[in-house]
């Protein structure tokens, strides 16, 4: 290259994450102001295989399968459930920041939530373990990391997840006691 050459620079591109239906989700929104006390529901029908091997289907997708690791038991041949759960938060968080960006009109071009929750089983599923206070077993800690790009300042995205997990269904779930009944079919 001769000291002549004059190097051109070049443009760095900025891939979007794919946007959702922002018409869509205000005309929700208003639905939601209207009917404040509106609820939907959520069904799932779980089918043991054997051993700690389960299917959970969920409307007409692929069965959610739950297993538990080799030190539990199980085979190990799919997510253990607390760690389903844990997907759960991470979808629920991922819709509400997706949502909230929307809303405020920042575009996102990466999302990732990591997330972490200690959780032990001293009383073995309640097969002879430890006695154990229903507050002392589940998840005792949770801990959730999230890596977000867009076109607005730090500020403004963190503002946006710390608005989409106070509203988010899954870790108010989490976080507040629910009304929770099981019985024989």
């Amino acid at each position: 290259m001769s000291m002549d050459t004059v190097i051109e620079p070049t443009a760095t591109v900025k891939a979007w994450l794919k946007p959702i239906d922002g018409e869509g989700l205000a005309a929700f929104a208003a639905k939601g102001r209207a009917n404040p006390a509106s609820r939907g529901t959520n069904k799932v029908h779980t089918v043991m295989q054997g051993m700690y091997r389960s299917l959970s289907y969920v409307g007409e997708h692929t069965p959610v399968v739950v297993d538990e690791p080799l030190h539990l038991f199980g085979e190990n041949t799919a997510p253990a459930p607390g760690e389903i759960v844990l997907s759960g938060l991470g979808g629920c968080l991922a819709v509400g920041i997706t949502a909230v960006a929307t809303w405020k009109q920042v575009k996102l071009s990466k999302l990732e939530i990591f997330m972490e929750g200690d959780i032990g089983n001293p009383a073995a599923w309640g097969a002879g373990g430890a006695i154990k206070e229903a507050a002392e077993m589940g998840f005792q800690a949770i801990r959730v990391k999230v890596v977000i790009e867009g076109d607005a300042s730090r500020e403004v995205l963190d503002e946006i997840v710390q608005h989409a997990n106070f509203y988010s269904p899954v870790a108010n779930s989490m976080r507040n006691p629910i009304p929770f009944e099981i019985a024989l079919a």
